[in-house]
């Protein structure tokens, strides 16, 4: 019995990069990133309610330049998967399911991830 050369299903290396694809990539990622960040906002949560010496070291901690990229980076993955699952609700509605809107919506939402961050980060350091 010969053996029949079949072809190899489709992967990464096969498609080219599209917009639809990041953005589906990273908001499966910044779930898992929210999730796992979810257990250091619970951890500072409590380190402020302890007080003291305790809430010392955890703002020590998180106002670190490590600490202040970890939590920009949370608060970016924060913004970009609410308004990345705001697009999925529309989708779910029947509603910018066309391609043309889906490439629209997909340029729209990464570049307000990049202006609200922004916003927060600027209010959030004082600006007025």
């Amino acid at each position: 019995m010969a053996t029949r050369e079949r072809p190899l299903s489709p992967h990464l290396q096969v498609y080219s990069w599209q917009i639809t694809m990041v953005m589906s990539i990273l908001h499966r990622a910044t779930g898992v990133a929210l999730a796992v960040g979810a257990f250091g906002l619970a951890w500072w949560l409590v380190s402020m309610a302890a007080g003291g010496e305790t809430a010392g070291r955890a703002m020590a901690c998180v106002s670190s330049p490590l600490g202040m990229v970890v939590v920009f980076l949370f608060s970016l993955a924060l913004v970009y998967h609410f308004l990345n699952g705001i697009r999925h609700l529309l989708w779910d509605a029947g509603r910018g399911f066309d391609i043309p809107s889906v490439y629209k919506t997909g340029y729209t939402v990464a570049a307000l991830t990049v202006v609200f961050t922004a916003l927060i980060w600027f209010l959030a350091l004082g600006g007025h």
